[in-house]
């Protein structure tokens, strides 16, 4: 009997062990509420009856230093995205990966696509979404140099459709709190974007098995003679002076601008600053200072515009 009993349990451990092996070893990912490439059909018809809001995250693959993965952007964006339709309902609707990103070309594996393409992908995939009954748009741009063109995107849904796009950065703007005032003087913080502390403790807390901090370095920065002189006033925070900074910047080699970013950078990161010294628990806090504006634009604007019967 007890021979009889071990065999039999035997025989489920091998069947469950190749049914287990029969599935993909490297599957690890999780159904997420209102993330549109995990839903079905219904459960989509299910959201629309209450709520008609679209996030779309506008991202892009491109280097982002020793440390980041090429995807840094694109998790980035759809990350912070699923966590806003956690707590406000509203669909995340990825549609890229990739996005304008000719000033990184010198990195293998970044990918670039032009304006003309990127707008054209994304005002026909929100007309695809319109026709289905979404009316509200929020492009959420996790890669800045996207920023034009969906804006351009925004307009065009606004000029020519029945439905509403907005910028959500700009959005998530009328609503955030106030940055507490320093007191006593301070020197101005050091120069920190493209691949630096800040992205790379968004990425340290949004998707943490990616970052390599083991392999963080500290660049050196070479910027043309009048971007240096410039410098200090954008570390202060001058918007006048950083408006400028970034109209120059971060170019195409084939510019001539002499900005692309490995003719800055000896790295691909853009920072005064180690990205080793990032932790999970900055990035957390700028996150979930995000998400608390964008949730509550979004709760406003249902105020505001409640939904009609389809």
């Amino acid at each position: 009997m007890v021979r009889r009993e071990m065999l039999l349990m035997a025989l489920v451990v091998s069947v469950s062990t190749a049914a287990f092996a029969q599935t993909n070893p490297l599957w690890h990912e999780q159904k997420v509420k209102n993330y549109l490439p995990h839903m079905t059909w219904p459960e989509v018809r299910d959201l629309l009856a209450r709520s008609d809001i679209v996030l779309i995250p506008v991202p892009s693959t491109e280097q982002h230093g020793l440390h980041g993965p090429m995807g840094t952007d694109y998790y980035a964006g759809i990350e912070t995205a699923k966590l806003i339709a956690q707590r406000t309902d509203a669909l995340v609707a990825p549609i890229l990966y990739v996005g304008q990103s000719p000033y990184h070309m010198e990195f293998p594996g970044s990918i670039t696509l032009s304006a003309e393409t990127l707008q054209r992908v994304y005002f026909e995939a929100a007309q695809s979404l319109i026709r289905h009954g979404f009316r509200r748009f929020l492009f959420y741009n996790s890669h800045a140099g996207n920023q034009y063109t969906t804006r351009f995107v925004a307009d065009r849904i606004n000029q020519e459709t029945e439905a509403v796009a907005l910028d959500l950065g700009d959005a998530a703007d009328t609503v955030r709190e106030p940055a507490a005032t320093p007191t006593g003087s301070r020197p101005p913080a050091a120069f920190d974007r493209h691949g630096g502390v800040n992205e790379t403790a968004r990425g340290l807390y949004l998707f943490p098995s990616l970052i390599q901090l083991d392999k963080a370095e500290k660049a050196t920065l070479t910027l043309p003679p009048h971007l240096t002189a410039l410098l200090p006033q954008v570390t202060a925070g001058d918007r006048a002076a950083n408006l400028i900074f970034l109209a120059e910047a971060l170019k195409a080699k084939e510019t001539g601008k002499r900005t692309s970013a490995a003719e800055m950078s000896t790295t691909g990161a853009w920072s005064e600053r180690n990205p080793a010294e990032a932790t999970a628990e900055q990035g957390r806090r700028s996150t979930e200072t995000f998400v608390d504006a964008a949730v509550r634009f979004i709760e406003r604007w249902k105020q505001i515009k409640p939904m009609r019967g389809r």
